[in-house]
Parts: C-alpha cells; sequence; structure tokens
C-alpha cells in the first residue's frame, strides 16, 4: 500500500520591518532584471514593450487611453509614443472626421518584434498584480495606503512615471 505524501505547510516567518523591506527588494530587483533582461532581448524598453502589448490588444488607442491603461502621465507616454514611432514600432493615424484625433497602431514591425520578445510583456511587477485576485489586491492596496502615509514629504506624483528601470 502506497503512503500519500501530504505536503507540510510551512509556518510563516514573523514579519519584521527588515523581513518586509527584504520582500520590497525581492521585487524591485526582479522586476528590474526583467526589465533588463527585456531591453537586451528585444532592443525596447520594458514600457516601450508594455505599450505595444497594450496597442496589440486595442489596436487603435490614442495617448490618453493608452496612458490610463499603464497609470502613466500623458506626456510621459507621448514621448515615449515618439520613439516608437521613429524607430518604425508604431504607426500615429488620424481619423478623417477629426484631424486632432490621433489613434495609434502597431505596424509590422511593432507585432513581429511583440511576438518574439520576452514575457510577460507588461512585466513581471505589472503582471503579477493582474493576475492577483480582487481581494487580495485591495488589501495589499489598503496596507500599502498605510505604509506610504508614514512616508514624510512622499511625492503622489510618482505614481504616474514608470520605473526608472523599464524607461
Amino acid at each position: 500500500m502506497a503512503e500519500t505524501q501530504q505536503k507540510v505547510k510551512k509556518p510563516a516567518a514573523q514579519a519584521t520591518p527588515l523581513s518586509v523591506l527584504q520582500r520590497f527588494r525581492i521585487l524591485i530587483r526582479t522586476a528590474q532584471r526583467h526589465s533588463q533582461w527585456i531591453e537586451r532581448q528585444s532592443g525596447v524598453t520594458g514600457a516601450q514593450l508594455w505599450a505595444l502589448q497594450e496597442l496589440r490588444e486595442a489596436p487603435g488607442l490614442r495617448v490618453g487611453e493608452l496612458a490610463n491603461r499603464m497609470a502613466l502621465h500623458q506626456s510621459t507616454t507621448s514621448n515615449m509614443v515618439d520613439r516608437l514611432e521613429t524607430s518604425g514600432l508604431i504607426r500615429k493615424e488620424r481619423t478623417s472626421a477629426d484631424q486632432r484625433v490621433v489613434r495609434l497602431h502597431l505596424t509590422d514591425d511593432g507585432l513581429a518584434l511583440l511576438s518574439r520578445a520576452p514575457s510577460p510583456a507588461r512585466g513581471v511587477l505589472p503582471e503579477a498584480l493582474r493576475l492577483m485576485d480582487d481581494e487580495g489586491l485591495a488589501s495589499l492596496q489598503s496596507e500599502l495606503e498605510k505604509l506610504l502615509r508614514q512616508i514624510k514629504n512622499l511625492d503622489e506624483g510618482f505614481g504616474m512615471q514608470p520605473l526608472p528601470f523599464t524607461e
């Protein structure tokens, strides 16, 4: 008769300020390493690859819509779009009805780059957050809000800028 093996859950290590800091370091360094790998493999930054992914999923986005999907300032996104257009990875298309409206589309080169690029195209941190369930995400946000309230001279504008290593 074969014995069934049960996985024994290890008790969670006691949370301390330093153990939590180590988790932040792991998150940031892992995201940084993935972004560097993306750039080496694809020739575009992590944020640029994420933008390409968004345009593959929703062709014809406007710059402001793309900025919202990536939680970035519109000016930051506009600069990134200009670099992607110069690289021939996206094209801007004006609608005939209103020439002020610019829609963004991937070029064939952009589609090809995205198809051979490392995944997840959004980056490991945005993708991990996207995969969390609503309850876990709400709990994490609540706890991070408490943490942020402890920091003096906090600049909320940082929340609308890409992580420095993904630009």
